[in-house]
């Protein structure tokens, strides 16, 4: 499902934000004309919003409850964070508008920029936290330049994702989209997961509960799972977990159950039928095509398509 508005009207627009975003009051602070255009991909329960607001609009907002990614392409847009104090974006930045807790407030400076949300109980689906504690972001800017760069490309990425399947994205693929999201957010902002190394001298999971795990992930493949509910199927700390994929199997239970993904789909391609390689594909939770078939090549040696046509492939010696 998508979203498009476009108004000159500035009750109109307050109208709009109420009922899509959270419960404001917003204002024109320069008696400018008033022109605001919006719209909104889904990626599952991510949105992805596109922004453009002619004007000087003042904002002041009642709690969002999700996590709100902010970034400006042209104008500014200026944030009251009530526990940080005033900031403003610029052209170029990325940032978390506003926690998720907290209201807010500020002025959109005749802006072009982009907004991204999604719940925040995704942070505590990726990384080693007890279930009974939130993950907490504890910063609104990047750690760095360079994290911003990164998180601002993955962004661009989800959205040409959601584009192309025009808000239908495939359960599987919103899945898988919105965990590489939140990974990328607890790498760029400052939080409250810690910053604890992989501890060698740890012990790592008996056999019998990695056994477990990789049944688990066996019959759950076509499921939206995340390395949590790997280890709570296994009866193990997430860390844990990690540990004896990496010394048992030198991989990650996450890079493990891509590779059980590609083998699902390898084996659907060999079958052949009616289904295109794209179909497939996306059956597994591969949502770009041209990514999954330079994974597929890399695994198998050969095009998805030559797999799916059963002929030999040219551009190998055999």
């Amino acid at each position: 499902m998508s979203i498009d508005f476009d108004s000159t009207s500035l009750a109109a627009t307050e109208q709009f934000l109420n009922r899509n975003y959270t419960t404001m009051k917003i204002g024109n602070a320069t008696d400018a004309p008033v022109r605001s255009t919006v719209s909104r991909e889904l990626l599952g329960e991510v949105s992805l919003d596109r922004l453009e607001l002619g004007f000087e609009m003042s904002y002041d907002a009642e709690p969002l409850g999700r996590i709100c990614l902010c970034a400006v392409e042209s104008g500014s847009v200026e944030e009251h964070h009530l526990d940080a104090g005033a900031d403003r974006f610029e052209p170029g930045d990325i940032g978390i508008l506003t926690p998720p807790q907290l209201p807010y407030s500020g002025v959109i400076h005749s802006a072009r920029y982009t907004i991204t949300m999604f719940d925040p109980a995704h942070l505590g689906r990726v990384v080693d936290a007890d279930p009974a504690t939130t993950v907490e972001l504890t910063g609104h800017r990047p750690v760095s330049v360079a994290a911003g760069r990164r998180l601002n490309t993955i962004l661009t990425h989800l959205r040409q994702l959601a584009a192309e399947y025009h808000g239908e994205v495939p359960p599987l693929v919103a899945a898988t989209g919105t965990q590489y999201l939140a990974a990328a957010v607890l790498e760029t902002f400052p939080n409250t997961a810690g910053d604890e190394s992989a501890d060698s001298g740890r012990t790592d999971a008996h056999p019998a509960a990695l056994r477990r795990a990789l049944s688990y992930m066996e019959t759950r493949v076509h499921d939206d799972i995340a390395v949590s509910d790997i280890a709570a199927a296994a009866y193990i700390s997430v860390r844990a977990l990690q540990l004896a994929f990496r010394r048992h199997l030198g991989t990650t239970p996450m890079a493990h159950l891509t590779r059980l993904r590609l083998h699902g789909a390898h084996e659907q391609l060999i079958a052949g039928g009616d289904a295109t390689v794209a179909a497939i594909a996306t059956g597994w939770g591969f949502g770009h095509a041209g990514r999954f078939a330079a994974l597929y090549r890399r695994h198998y040696g050969r095009s998805p398509a030559t797999t799916l046509s059963g002929r030999p492939d040219p551009t190998t010696n055999g």
